[in-house]
């Protein structure tokens, strides 16, 4: 959801798509001190959340709230507890979890002194007695989960030479790594072939070029 339409939405009249987070709130009142308490079930019609984690669409998200009338507004507390989706940062597999948000935001009556004194993007205001919770809940998701989400705090994420998952990989693996820069004396390596390794001749049992000459100084 893009800030554009969140600020939209703090300072208009509450959206059709988030009907489910739209509180009505006639019945409160308007006399400091009257709540209410309210408890609701809304499934998402769209992902709320950032790129690599967030509540996904048909989440079926819970809202245990107070509403409680004051001079400028309805100041809205409670909880919201919901279902989320993530991508491990470190080995790219997927993940779910749950996100527990506390909730505390004062909605203005239009026309009230905080609604004439403050911006369109500093607070939350109603509408016709409407209260819109979703660009809340978006912003504050928005704090709350994590830019790097990880499946486990101690995820190992991938083997960097072959990709492959280090959580399935097993205690033993590993690459032999060759560094470049030496790759052309590898040949020179005692025991490989053309190494002129002093041993050699012993190990294949052909006579050395020292034994050769002293049998001939013999004769």
């Amino acid at each position: 959801m893009s800030a554009d339409t969140t600020a939209r939405s703090r300072s208009g009249a509450p959206r059709a798509h988030g009907a489910g987070f739209v509180l009505d709130v006639r019945s409160l009142g308007r006399a400091p001190g009257s709540m209410r308490e309210l408890r609701r079930t809304v499934t998402t019609t769209e992902q709320f959340g950032l790129d690599l984690i967030g509540v996904p669409v048909g989440a079926e998200v819970e809202l245990d709230l107070r509403l409680q009338s004051v001079s400028e507004g309805v100041l809205v507390t409670g909880t919201l507890d919901a279902p989320v989706v993530g991508e491990c940062a470190r080995c790219l597999e997927q993940f779910t979890d749950t996100v527990q948000l506390s909730l505390t935001e004062l909605f203005v009556y239009p026309d009230s002194v905080t609604d004439q004194t403050s911006g369109d993007d500093e607070i939350y205001r109603m509408s016709d007695d409407l209260i819109d919770l979703e660009p809340l809940v978006v912003d504050q998701l928005g704090l709350e989960l994590p830019l790097q989400p990880l499946c486990s705090p101690d995820c190992q994420g991938l083997c960097p030479e072959c990709g492959v998952r280090m959580a399935i990989a097993g205690s033993d693996h590993g690459h032999e790594i060759l560094d470049p820069r030496w790759a052309g004396l590898a040949k020179f390596a005692p025991g490989s072939p053309g190494s002129g390794s002093p041993d050699e001749g012993a190990a294949t049992g052909e006579p050395s070029a020292d034994t050769a000459r002293n049998s001939t100084e013999e004769n």
